[in-house]
């Protein structure tokens, strides 16, 4: 089993990458809402390294991405991870995101 973690900057593309997955019959996954770094030393107040940034991230959105978790079988992750980047596109152009796997022992829940 495989636990692939897609952190998507896109997050536009939530509802299209979770509706190709289920295409292809895979079904289940998690997403949580979450912030990235810069977002977090933004509202430090002692941090004079990153004075400029502060200033600069203050004036703007938040940063706001989503973290899909999915419990795959390993033959899955082939397919899970060619919709993925196809979905969202090349992972090395700015502000797209980071997809990886990590491999799991033991698993509880799925109902299998």
């Amino acid at each position: 089993m495989q636990l692939l973690i897609l952190i998507l900057k896109k997050i536009e593309l939530t509802n299209e990458i979770f509706q190709k997955l289920a295409e292809s019959g895979i079904k289940g996954g998690t997403t949580l809402d979450a912030n990235g770094m810069a977002d977090a030393i933004s509202d430090m107040e002692d941090l004079p390294i990153f004075g400029m940034m502060k200033n600069i991230l203050a004036d703007g959105e938040k940063e706001v991405c989503k973290v899909m978790l999915f419990v795959l079988k390993d033959e899955q992750l082939r397919t899970s991870r060619e919709i993925i980047k196809n979905t969202i596109g090349d992972f090395n152009a700015p502000n797209t995101g980071i997809m990886f796997s990590i491999s799991i022992d033991n698993v509880e829940g799925l109902g299998e």
